[in-house]
């Protein structure tokens, strides 16, 4: 476990993306328990990607356009109806004032399809893990899952420190109506932006 590969890996997830800004609009909208239950749920998406490139099968998204071209339309599909939802009061901004265990289902299913629906991510897992692991390693595997676990630990932890951040200036944002109206347009514009992003990248 290189110093390199955690910088590198803290860098990555730090950047904003659609699961960082899926985190913070749960905690803006539903307070620091669905920030919590985004982060893991942003963790969770992540597993799917780790798993297929291990196993091999983010080549064929790599190597087929035809596959690439579908599972990359699926994630701008859905990040759009992200957008629509945020912007009709009923999405990632949905104001609500606790979290049941209905309201942390759906925060988690979002969150895991945000992840989930990027082809990306399992690309960067073909191209990143296989550069920090040891070239004369007989059998690869078992440090692909201790790298993999450490860059989804790292994950969990950035995003809830971006969820509680956002979830500890919720109550000055929700009791200002013209604060979240224009709020919902930041966030649907960022899942916009993200989505378009999405359409015109390359494997």
């Amino acid at each position: 476990m290189s110093l390199e590969f955690l910088i590198t890996s803290l860098i990555i997830v730090a950047s904003p993306g659609t699961g960082m800004i899926y985190t913070v609009a749960a905690g803006l909208s539903r307070g620091a328990r669905a920030s919590i239950v985004a982060a893991f749920g942003c963790t969770l998406g992540i597993v799917p990607h780790m798993l297929a490139a291990i196993m091999g099968l983010a080549a064929l998204l790599h190597t087929s356009a035809l596959a690439f071209q579908i599972f990359k339309y699926l994630g701008v599909a859905y990040l759009l109806y992200m957008a629509w939802n945020t912007l009709q009061e009923r999405g990632a901004l949905q104001v609500e004032q606790k979290v049941d265990t209905r309201s942390a289902l759906r925060v988690t299913i979002d969150a895991v399809l945000v992840n989930l629906l990027n082809p990306k991510l399992s690309i960067f897992f073909f191209a990143f893990l296989p550069q920090f692991v040891s070239a004369d390693a007989i059998n690869p595997m078992p440090e692909m899952l201790a790298l993999s676990g450490v860059f989804m630990l790292l994950t969990f932890v950035v995003f809830v420190v971006y969820g509680l951040f956002a979830a500890s200036v919720r109550s000055h944002v929700i009791s200002r109506p013209q604060v979240m109206t224009w709020m919902r347009r930041i966030f649907a514009g960022a899942f916009v932006a993200l989505g378009a992003k999405l359409a015109v990248a390359d494997r």
